[in-house]
């Protein structure tokens, strides 16, 4: 297909595609996919070849959150039958987070919900990343603690913190469908001030939330202007007492499209698969490894993924290997504080994140990309293990 080959050579470049290009990838068939897979995964290998970087998650606080994000089994009103506590003590949060470094994690991201902390929560939550580095000196840890004020990505970067993840979620324009406690510029501005305090920047989407087409290239692209160093991006996970519980808009096939077209949006960028991958990639997981270069091992915030064991194993079948904790994840062009070198580009979990990359506008989407999934509540654990209990996390 001449977009493919146009799609590689512009990211083989950090050449930003065209929206139409963009949203030409999503409307792709299922005759199609391989040879998408195969284009974006020309890319994916270019930047960061074989490797696959681990990242785990410590709930540090879950639920009782006071904002009313739509996708979130810890918002306000959620009847979720998730697992509730307050902050985890320093010595409590780097036990949990030495589970997922034994497992082969380089990165530890610390979360709490709620709409951003306090003074005193940056105390605990720098503490924390203390205890965690006096224990594995080269870890990298990322926080995501909701919106920020003045001098708290200061603080945090001060005690040690590597990077500061808060996810943008959708397009602008839709996005006081999905949140009325907070806007879409009070998350720009969140993400801005990791950026400015030098911490890289984590900053992604969830995919399946009724959005089209056109959101979804929509908030890449906007994050492409924003320049995060990592994109996860999230399927819904439609939880069972959340308002997008019947939210069920994904297929394996549509997920593999919407990795590939932020690949190709942002080539050179560490693109995460987040919550929701087992529900929705199920046993197409091995492919996604093709265009993203990083995935969360083992469980979630409030939902439990596939066995640790089972990551591992999926990552050495598919022919790729762990990224090792001396090696760099971004190239070098990016490894600089930050900042990349983006034509275009701009300096300043749910799970994954909480608070905590043409089609006229009037067209309708093409029956491939909107089919729905059929319904699997069964595929949606509520994680009852690891942090906040006294069972064995799964790492």
């Amino acid at each position: 297909m001449d977009l493919l080959n146009t799609l590689v050579d512009k990211g083989l470049r950090r050449e930003t595609p065209t929206r139409a290009e963009a949203l030409a990838v999503l409307a792709t068939t299922d005759d199609e996919l391989l040879d998408v897979v195969a284009a974006a995964g020309k890319v994916r290998r270019h930047w960061f070849g074989r490797r696959v970087k681990l990242n785990y998650l410590v709930n540090l606080k879950s639920g009782l959150c006071p904002e009313d994000c739509s996708y979130c089994s810890q918002r306000l009103g959620s009847k979720a039958d998730i697992l509730k506590y307050t902050w985890l003590k320093p010595d409590e949060a780097s036990r949990a987070a030495a589970a997922g470094l034994a497992g082969g994690a380089k990165r530890v991201c610390l979360v709490a919900s709620g709409r951003g902390p306090t003074d005193r929560d940056v105390d605990r939550v720098s503490d924390t990343i203390k205890a965690i580095k006096e224990q594995n000196e080269d870890v990298e840890v990322c926080a995501c603690l909701g919106l920020l004020s003045d001098g708290q990505a200061e603080r945090l970067r001060e005690a040690g913190a590597d990077a500061y993840n808060h996810n943008l979620n959708t397009s602008e324009s839709t996005y006081g469908e999905i949140t009325t406690t907070h806007t879409y510029a009070d998350r720009v501005d969140t993400v801005r001030k990791a950026h400015a305090a030098g911490l890289s920047a984590c900053s992604g989407l969830i995919a399946g939330m009724g959005e089209t087409d056109e959101d979804l290239v929509d908030v890449v692209f906007s994050l492409r202007e924003l320049d995060p160093d990592s994109v996860p991006v999230n399927f819904l996970i439609p939880f069972e007492g959340t308002p997008l519980a019947k939210e069920w808009n994904l297929t394996p096939q549509r997920c593999l499209r919407i990795l590939a077209m932020v690949r190709f949006v942002c080539p050179d960028v560490e693109v995460r698969i987040a919550g929701g991958r087992e529900v929705h990639l199920r046993t197409m997981q091995p492919l996604a490894l093709h265009l993203a270069n990083s995935i969360f091992l083992g469980d979630y915030l409030t939902s439990e993924g596939q066995a640790g064991k089972a990551d591992l194993e999926m990552i050495a079948d598919a022919g790729f290997e762990v990224e090792g904790a001396g090696e760099v994840t971004l190239p070098e062009h990016r490894t600089g504080g930050g900042c990349g070198s983006h034509e275009g580009g701009g300096c300043g979990s749910h799970e994954g994140g909480g608070v905590c990359g043409t089609v006229p506008a009037s067209a309708p989407a093409p029956a491939a990309s909107a089919s729905a999934d059929e319904p699997r509540p069964d595929l949606v654990a509520v994680r009852r293990r690891g942090a906040g209990t006294d069972l064995a996390p799964n790492a």
